[in-house]
C-alpha cells in the first residue's frame, strides 16, 4: 500500500541532507509525495535530491549551530505549515547525538499520525516506530535502516548510493573543459576544514605538475591566496547547484570533512578527504565512491564533535603533507 504525503526531516547542513538521499528515495518509492523538512543550511541540497517534491525550511533551536530563540509564533507557524501538507506520516533523520523527540512533538501537534525515528531516549507516545541502529555505521545506511524499519524500501535496481538530480546548471563557462582537480576550502565547522596553508601548497604543486586546479568555497577573498596565479578561484561565485556541477566535472576533489565531499561522492567524483576525527570516519567519510582518507583518526580530538579544534596545533591533520595529498590525488585520478 502506497502512503500519501510523507515528511522526511533532516534539519542539519548540506552534507547531512545529501547523506539522507537513499532514505529519501526509499520513502519516495513507497509514497505519493515527499516533503523534506530541512534547516536553512541544507535547503539548497534538498532541492537536488531525487524523490523530493517539496520543502519546508525551518531553523531548529535544538539542532542549528547558531540556535535561534524559541518563539511561540515561529513554532505555531511551523505546525501550521506541516498540517497544510496533509502528511499523516513522517520520518525524522538525525545524527547519533541528536534527539528526534522535540520535532516528534511538533509533528504530533500538526496531526501527523505515524512518526518514525532512531531514539535512545524514551519516546512515550511521540514515536510509532522507535528504531535502533548499530553505532558508527555510514550515515546513509543508518538513515536507510530507519526508512526500512518504517516500511519503505528502495526501488528495484536502486543501489543505495548517494545521488543528485541530473538537472544541474552548466558551469563549463566558468571552469572551461572538464578534467581539473578541485580543492575546496572551508567547512561548516572550522575544525573539519582543509588547512589553508596545506591547500596553498597542494594547489601550487598540482599546477607545477601540469594539473589544472579549481578552488571552491564560500569565501572568495580568503581563497585568493590559495588560488594565487596558478588556480581558478570560484570560491563565493557558485550556488549549491553550480558547485555540484563544478565537482561533477572534476577528476578529483581534495576537501575537509564538509558538505561538498558528499556532493562529490553523490556525483561519483573521487575524493581525497582530509578528515579530522571529531566525528567518526566510519560514519561520515565520503560514501560509495573512490576515496582516500588522510589524517590521524586516533588524535586527541577524536569523538569530541568539536566545531573548533580543541587541541592546539590541529594535530590530527598536522602530519599530512602536500606530498601525501598529491599522492592520494594521483592514485585516484589514474593516468591522464
Amino acid at each position: 500500500m502506497t502512503a500519501g504525503t510523507v515528511i522526511v526531516a533532516r534539519m542539519d547542513s548540506m552534507g547531512d541532507v545529501v547523506l539522507s538521499g537513499p532514505a529519501v528515495r526509499a520513502v519516495a518509492h513507497g509514497s505519493e509525495r515527499v516533503v523534506m523538512l530541512v534547516g536553512p543550511r541544507g535547503a539548497a541540497a534538498a532541492q537536488l535530491l531525487p524523490g523530493v517534491d517539496g520543502t519546508i525550511v525551518w531553523r531548529s533551536p535544538w539542532i542549528d549551530p547558531v540556535p535561534p530563540a524559541v518563539e511561540r509564533a515561529d513554532v505555531d507557524a511551523l505546525i501550521s505549515r506541516i498540517a497544510e501538507t496533509g502528511a499523516r506520516e513522517a520520518l525524522i533523520l538525525t545524527s547519533y547525538h541528536q534527539s528526534p523527540l522535540p520535532l516528534a512533538l511538533l509533528l504530533r501537534m500538526a496531526g501527523v499520525g505515524r512518526v518514525s525515528a532512531i531514539s535512545d531516549d524514551y519516546p512515550g507516545s511521540l514515536l510509532d516506530v522507535r528504531h535502533r541502529s548499530a553505532p558508527g555505521i555510514p550515515e546513509p545506511e543508518r538513515a536507510l535502516s530507519l526508512a526500512e524499519a518504517a516500511g519503505f524500501g528502495l526501488a528495484p535496481g536502486d543501489d543505495g548510493r548517494l545521488a543528485l538530480t541530473e538537472a544541474l546548471p552548466d558551469t563549463v563557462g566558468m571552469t572551461g573543459p572538464d578534467g581539473y582537480v578541485a580543492v575546496h576550502l572551508g567547512a561548516d565547522a572550522p575544525a573539519r576544514e582543509l588547512p589553508r596553508a596545506l591547500a596553498s601548497e597542494v594547489a601550487r604543486a598540482l599546477h607545477d605538475r601540469g594539473h589544472r586546479v579549481v578552488v571552491t568555497g564560500s569565501d572568495g577573498a580568503s581563497a585568493s591566496s590559495v588560488a594565487a596565479d596558478h588556480a581558478l578561484n570560484l570560491a563565493g561565485r557558485t550556488s549549491t547547484g553550480e558547485l555540484a556541477d563544478v565537482l561533477r566535472r572534476a577528476r578529483v576533489l581534495a576537501v575537509g570533512n564538509t558538505g561538498p565531499a558528499h556532493l562529490a561522492a553523490a556525483l561519483r567524483t573521487p575524493v581525497v578527504s582530509l578528515f579530522a576525527p571529531v566525528v567518526p570516519a566510519s560514519a561520515w567519510a565520503p560514501y560509495g565512491v573512490a576515496r582516500r582518507v588522510l589524517g590521524d583518526q586516533g588524535a586527541p580530538c577524536a569523538g569530541t564533535r568539536a566545531r573548533q579544534c580543541p587541541v592546539p596545533g590541529h594535530p590530527c591533520l598536522r602530519g599530512v603533507t602536500a606530498q601525501d595529498v598529491l599522492t592520494a590525488i594521483e592514485e585516484l585520478e589514474g593516468p591522464r
